[in-house]
């Protein structure tokens, strides 16, 4: 077992790092009080042609796996941007995968070689309602299929970079859950053209805590037209193509959420070595010190889950679980270095001119989103525990 990165894996780390530190923290925070998408930055991430990494090579990408995405996104968040920069950009790399997996030969030679060069926006997933959460099987969202369209009616809550996207990967029911043996039955998928929606979707943009520079929206979709060829794998089976967004989003946002640890506590060591404190740097303190270090342990160890689920992906194998336990253990560390970081900073971490309590905010957001901390002990008890469903 060798928990080494290759040569590889090791360039595309120290690359992405480099694209990462050439945006000040002032670009950040200007774009964090603005609440203003970081247009710049995800242009040059696009023009390096990370947005490709895990693309088939056919396709115009790098053919590589999603262990090497989240290597990417883990660092684009670790140079400074925090989640104003991966989050700005994520959905791309979790989205992809169902596109790769399921989509036609015609659909992925039509949107996977634009995709990857930034070309074409594929930055939004519209699957969560206002009354249908985590449990994903009552959606109301219809689609109704007429002649060689279907027309969609319904809405969706907390979908993000809604105005920086140019294809949704959209969730609607094709059957009513009434009508199927199974609630999970009568799902489809479909790619939706947002150049080509018109007035049929309404965004009213919520104001969130987190995450200032993403747009976060509700939608009110109203007759929108949808070509049949848009349809994403086979009609009232998109909950099960939707996991294979699922596991790899959760195990991107595990990276995503290391990065942020790390940044965390970095800047937090930084403090704690030049801040003076009768006489002495507050580092010396082990009411300092040893709280940073066992955050950085609890990174590590979450680090460890998340690179065996991305290789059990990147192997063809199941890691439903792997994927939970990895966006868990990561979403909780990365939870408990930002507080500590604030902690160490003390009236200076709560400034948004020392950037700090920007972290603590954006990373509250991943104990709650895609799947919060409590449904992914479900998972977990039911499904690998064997205890009994609690829900």
């Amino acid at each position: 077992m060798d928990f080494e990165l290759t040569e590889g894996q090791r360039v595309i780390k120290a690359e992405v790092r480099k694209l990462a530190n050439r945006f000040p923290l002032q670009y950040w925070r200007e774009k964090d009080w603005k609440h203003e998408y970081p247009f710049e930055f995800v242009k040059e991430v696009a023009s390096a042609g990370w947005f490709g990494t895990a693309i088939p090579t056919e396709y115009g990408g790098a053919g590589l796996g999603l262990l090497e995405g989240s290597i990417v996104l883990e660092e684009l968040t670790a140079g400074g941007a925090g989640f104003d920069g991966s989050n700005a950009c994520h959905a791309v790399y979790f989205n992809s995968h169902s596109l790769v997996k399921h989509g036609t030969d015609v659909q992925k030679e039509k949107y996977l070689p634009k995709i990857a060069t930034g070309e074409l926006r594929f930055q939004s997933l519209a699957v969560t309602e206002p009354n249908a959460g985590f449990d994903t099987s009552k959606i109301t969202t219809r689609a109704v299929k007429k002649g060689d369209l279907y027309v969609i009616n319904g809405q969706k809550a907390f979908i993000s970079r809604l105005s920086e996207t140019d294809l949704m990967l959209l969730a609607a029911r094709t059957t009513p859950i009434d009508s199927v043996q199974k609630r999970t039955k009568g799902i489809s998928l479909f790619l939706v053209d947002m150049r080509e929606s018109g007035k049929a979707i309404e965004a009213r943009r919520l104001h969130m805590m987190t995450r200032h520079s993403v747009d976060t929206n509700m939608l009110f979709i109203s007759d929108l037209k949808v070509p049949v060829e848009n349809l994403l794998g086979e009609e009232d089976n998109g909950f099960y193509h939707l996991l294979d967004t699922l596991n790899p989003e959760r195990i991107y946002l595990s990276a995503e959420c290391i990065g942020l640890g790390r940044l965390a506590i970095q800047r937090a060591v930084e403090y704690a070595k030049q801040r003076i404190v009768f006489d002495r740097p507050i580092g010396k303190n082990q009411g300092i010190a040893f709280p940073l270090a066992e955050a950085y342990s609890e990174i590590e160890v979450a680090d460890l889950m998340r690179y065996k689920a991305a290789t059990m992906y990147d192997n063809g194998q199941q890691c439903g679980p792997e994927a939970n336990m990895a966006k868990l253990r990561a979403s909780e560390a990365a939870s408990k270095a930002c507080d500590r970081a604030v902690q160490t900073l003390g009236g200076y971490g709560l400034a948004n001119d020392f950037d700090i309590e920007r972290y603590y905010r954006d990373i509250r957001l991943m104990r709650i989103a895609p799947v919060s901390t409590e449904m992914v002990l479900n998972y977990l008890s039911e499904h690998v525990l064997g205890l009994p469903r609690s829900y």
